[in-house]
């Protein structure tokens, strides 16, 4: 049951992420050319979303779907860590013309040629768990 929730969810993802255009190479390449609002908007619609999904589920005590206490730690502020990451996310954000939601969606599309950006951001995932205590954090 709760794999059929998760997948709804992921579905309903997918479906706006589509009808926004969040998953158009050009409404990216806009973004990142300053020559449209529209992602900016979306991403800030997410960033406060989020943040009031976050207030919410601290002032009401709201569990995880097991029961247990959600954990949510601050970071430790650190320019290298942000700004090295936020490059790095950068580029390949400009490059691929995805981030990782829409990468899933375009896939869910039929645009198989994602599926090499899908296993390129595996390869690099297991590549900083295997770095991860040799980098500066």
């Amino acid at each position: 049951m709760r794999y059929l929730i998760y997948l709804t969810i992921g579905i309903l993802f997918g479906f706006v992420m589509t009808k926004s255009e969040a998953i158009s190479w050009f409404r990216i390449q806009e973004m990142f050319r300053f020559e449209s609002f529209h992602m900016y908007g979306i991403i800030g619609t997410a960033v406060l979303v989020g943040t009031i999904g976050v207030a919410v589920a601290k002032r009401f005590g709201i569990h995880a779907y097991d029961g247990s206490d959600l954990r949510l730690k601050p970071k430790d502020f650190s320019i290298p860590r942000y700004l090295y990451g936020g490059i790095i996310f950068g580029l390949g954000w400009a490059i691929t013309g995805a981030c990782p939601g829409p990468m899933f969606t375009l896939l869910g599309q039929g645009l198989w040629a994602i599926g090499v950006v899908i296993l390129s951001s595996v390869f690099g995932t297991f590549a900083y768990g295997a770095l991860r205590d040799k980098l500066p954090h």
